[in-house]
């Protein structure tokens, strides 16, 4: 059937009325396709053959604003304009949107000299680029303290215009002015205290950008800066503790109160000299953290825990025969171990992701002019053909060029079995060739693959706080101080009100001290977040954003596109009815001569199945479209038509009074019921209807003088599709379809799937109306469709979920989250995943809230001391959020 042929598509041919209004380049989100103002950020640098950019500051990606720009020979001149530039690297004129994005080296050209090459082509820029973003990886940011003294530090750096600091990545996101020294803001953030290691920006031609950080993206994990254990700050920690353990050793055990050592007229025994030593080992981290704490004005863990021990120190000092300096020592080692233990655990949650990283290989087997050569997959361009042997990962998104073999999709997909790859078909960076040779063409470049993307969306996901994290964040705002006011009340009302002993009252201060720390608190939300995205993502499952996998875990109701999601999106003949003495092979044999020359699915159907069961071709002339009705040709000489049955009534058929070529095991009944005469249908009242009621698309076949059979097509429903249905409904989901074939059809599918209710006949808008009112009549809705038809739809629900998003840049964009295998079964996999992380992020809020609250309370009983106010309150609850949070890990989608 031609597509101009004028035939409605009819019942179940799979052809939902949900076309993309705005085109294949509109996205259809709401927010992540800004298109005003231009910006600019820092990028790994890719630089064009024989181009240097990025020796020095490393490549800078710059946007901006040419509206004028809106068609191919337009961005053709302006492109062509730009590449004259020294230093130009990649070009991206989007005549679509009138952007312009450049990446250029800063040493070698500037943003005025791309301005003023643009509008010497003729093109008037609207604004020229006034930021760019930059990410530094700072490895010891890995708690809320910690970035609170970075983010302060950033606050009065020079062209620093916004900042977001991750800590459980080790990252800080800074948005610059396109002048902005880089190397002051480095300065900015060395002066809080903690090194940056490295930049987003390119690789430097000696490794180093000129202040001593080597460039790399990503990130430094906990595997990067080696075991946490064996550490400097781990070395000074059990020196320290050691002199702690001597000490006990000599004052309790050995019973010496002998005086070793007087500075400035006041005595230390050996007990106290050793407590002394064993607090400076071990506070020296602390209190180098607290001066940049104070430095910094921030009111943070390091400037508590200094303040404690000076205060301890300083007690003892001042008071003469009583003795603080256990209570230091105590301090300094035990909390020096409460910062090794959330380090390891921050180290944990970074390794999650940087599995991901390391998916893709670092070298790649390329063929040129017929040498194989290993080269950095950095160095590869679009085009290359490369060699992948078997067990070797794919390095690259590319296309099949020679060979065959099984493919381990996983690392992508979540597919738990190798998908057969050949000539022509797609391949993805990162998975694994399990059986033969393959030659693969490059189609993306290193950084632009499917992989890539993951990771960055991944990492940009901690860039979305919840709801819960923006409570946290302003709890903790109040908490801190309060705890603070309160420590100070506890060690001076009672000696000063009541004439209690102030000594043990100031360490009842200095325990409050400790307790008013939120760092368990403050992250017990990003760590549960970032383990349950990474862990979706290794399964196949990429979710953009804490807000959105707190949102899919409280959904009331699903939303389900028909075609391509609960069914496969692909017609297929499912019935053929042979008329008249005629067998099913004849009518095939007419129904794809008939068909031959459609580009129609159903056409597109039928002679595909006609071609694997065999039947042979015939001669076909004199093709014609009959305008919503059919099409006719002549075969062999022979005039034959196909089409609605009403086609056939009208060149004066009797379809209620059909002669069959035998009765057949579904029609036998049929047969036997409906005609006096055996081997006669009624196909107007009978046949036909009952197709139409399993969600099928009726074609009938025939010349002028006798009617040779009908062709049922249906899109066929997905073999898990039931299943799936049933577990989102146990889960206590109600599940409603959308799609815009006929009310039969609609009907027909839902039944087969079980779906709690449908809506028929709708355009991209009805479904956009249809999703409103469920929001209305549920609260929260997650909307699953292919990503590029629903888009709108999918931007109206709480969650929109598209389907096989692998390798489609359109469909990962969209949607909130990508399922990247065309895998329906992983929707139940998904909301469990969502709905158990919420319950882990509730368990970490309010258990780090409980034990602090227990803890504070039982202080001024003296039931709990500096050492249990730190192991407990401080790091058994970091230890036990993120144990709690990894347990998200263990999540697996049914087999």
């Amino acid at each position: 059937m031609s597509e101009h042929d004028g035939r409605d598509p009819g019942p179940g041919d799979g052809a939902d009325a949900s076309t993309d209004p705005q085109g294949g380049d509109n996205c259809g989100c709401d927010d992540a396709c800004e298109v005003g103002g231009a910006s600019a950020s820092g990028v790994p640098g890719e630089t064009e053959p024989g181009d240097s950019a990025g020796e020095s500051a490393g490549a800078v990606r710059a946007e901006f604003s040419v509206p004028d720009m809106d068609c191919a020979s337009c961005a053709s001149k302006v492109e062509t304009s730009v590449r004259k530039l020294d230093g130009v690297g990649d070009i991206d004129p989007r005549a679509t949107t009138g952007r312009l994005v450049v990446e250029y080296d800063p040493d070698r050209t500037t943003p005025d000299d791309i301005r003023g090459n643009v509008e010497g082509a003729g093109y008037a820029v609207e604004d020229g680029p006034s930021t760019r973003e930059v990410s530094f990886s700072v490895p010891d940011m890995d708690c809320a303290s910690c970035a609170g003294k970075v983010e302060h530090a950033l606050r009065g750096a020079p062209g620093v215009l916004s900042y977001e600091t991750r800590p459980t990545t080790g990252t800080a996101v800074v948005t610059l002015a396109a002048d902005a020294d880089l190397d002051a803001v480095v300065s900015a953030i060395e002066g809080a205290g903690y090194e940056v290691v490295g930049t987003d920006v390119a690789d430097a031609v000696d490794g180093d950008d000129g202040h001593g950080h080597s460039h790399s993206h990503g990130g430094t994990t906990g595997a990067d800066r080696g075991s946490v254990w064996r550490s400097t700050r781990a070395a000074k920690t059990w020196v320290s503790g050691g002199f702690l353990a001597a000490g006990i050793t000599v004052e309790y055990l050995l019973g010496l109160e002998l005086v070793v050592a007087s500075v400035l007229g006041v005595s230390f025994t050996a007990a106290e000299l050793l407590y002394v030593l064993g607090a400076a080992v071990g506070g020296q981290a602390i209190l180098r953290n607290g001066y940049y704490s104070a430095k910094n004005r921030s009111l943070d863990i390091d400037f508590l825990m200094s303040t404690a021990i000076l205060s301890a120190v300083a007690a003892s000092l001042i008071s003469g025969p009583t003795s603080l300096y256990f209570e230091a020592a105590t301090l300094a080692f035990l909390f020096s171990v409460s910062e090794l233990l959330e380090r390891y655990s921050m180290d944990r949650t970074r390794d999650s992701l940087r599995e991901l990283m390391d998916l893709s290989p670092d070298e790649a087997t390329v063929l040129r002019d017929g040498v194989e050569t290993v080269v950095p997959v950095e160095e590869l361009v679009v085009g290359d053909v490369v060699a992948v042997k078997p067990g070797e990962k794919i390095p690259v998104d590319g296309t099949v060029v020679e060979g065959d073999s099984a493919v381990n999709q996983a690392p992508i997909t979540g597919e738990s079995v190798p998908v057969d790859k050949a000539d022509g078909d797609e391949v993805f960076a990162g998975t694994v060739n399990e059986a033969g040779y393959l030659e693969v063409r490059v189609d993306s470049a290193a950084g632009d693959d499917t992989l890539s993307r993951i990771v960055s969306m991944v990492e940009d996901a901690q860039a979305n706080k919840t709801e819960r994290e923006q409570f946290v964040e302003r709890f903790s705002s109040y908490y801190t101080p309060l705890m603070v006011v309160v420590a100070v009340a506890v060690a001076a009302i009672p000696p000063i009100a009541f004439g209690l002993d102030w000594v043990t009252w100031f360490v009842y201060g200095i325990t409050m001290l400790v307790l008013a720390c939120p760092c368990a608190f403050v992250i017990s939300t990003p760590v549960s977040v970032v383990s349950g995205i990474t862990s979706a993502a290794k399964n196949g499952v990429l979710i953009k954003g804490g807000t959105h996998l707190e949102a899919m875990g409280s959904v009331e109701a699903v939303a389900v596109d028909k075609t391509g999601t609960l069914t496969k999106g692909e017609l297929t003949v499912t019935d053929v009815v042979p008329l008249n003495g005629n067998s099913e092979a004849d009518v095939l044999r007419c129904a794809r001569g008939l068909e031959a020359r459609s580009e129609h699915p159903i056409g597109e159907a039928i002679v595909s199945h006609a071609e694997g069961t065999g039947v042979a071709a015939r001669e076909v002339d004199d093709f014609e479209s009959v305008t919503g009705k059919g099409v006719r040709a002549d075969l062999d000489g022979v005039p034959h038509f196909a089409g609605k049955p009403g086609f056939f009534e009208e060149l004066g058929f009797d379809l209620e009074h059909v002669h069959v070529t035998g009765p057949g095991e579904a029609l036998s009944a049929e047969v036997r019921q409906l005609c006096d005469r055996h081997g006669c249908l009624n196909l107007v009242e009978d046949t036909i209807p009952r197709l139409q009621s399993e969600g099928k698309t009726v074609v009938v076949v025939g010349t002028e003088d006798d009617l040779e059979g009908v062709v049922a097509v249906a899109d066929e429903v997905r073999p898990d599709a039931r299943e799936t249905v049933a577990k989102l409904r146990e889960a206590g989901l109600s599940v409603v379809m959308l799609t815009g074939d006929n009310e039969g059809t609609a009907r027909a599918i839902a039944e087969q799937v079980g779906v709690d209710d449908f809506r028929a006949g709708l355009l991209p808008e009805d479904k956009v109306a249809a999703v409103e009112g469920l929001l209305d009549e549920y609260g929260s809705v997650a909307m699953v469709g292919d990503g590029i038809n629903d888009a709108p739809a999918l931007a109206t629900a709480t969650v929109g979920v598209a389907m096989g998003a692998a390798g489609t840049d359109t469909a990962l964009e969209t949607a909130d989250i990508a399922l990247m295998a065309d895998d329906l079964s992983k929707l139940p996999y998904l909301y469990e995943l969502s709905h158990r992380a919420n319950g882990v992020i509730r368990q970490n809020i309010w258990a780090s809230l409980a034990i602090k609250a227990v803890l504070a309370v039982g202080v001024p009983f003296g039931y709990v001391s500096v050492a249990l106010a730190v192991l407990a309150g401080d790091a058994g609850m970091t230890m036990g959020v993120t144990g709690n949070a990894m347990r998200l890990a263990r999540i697996r989608p049914d087999e």
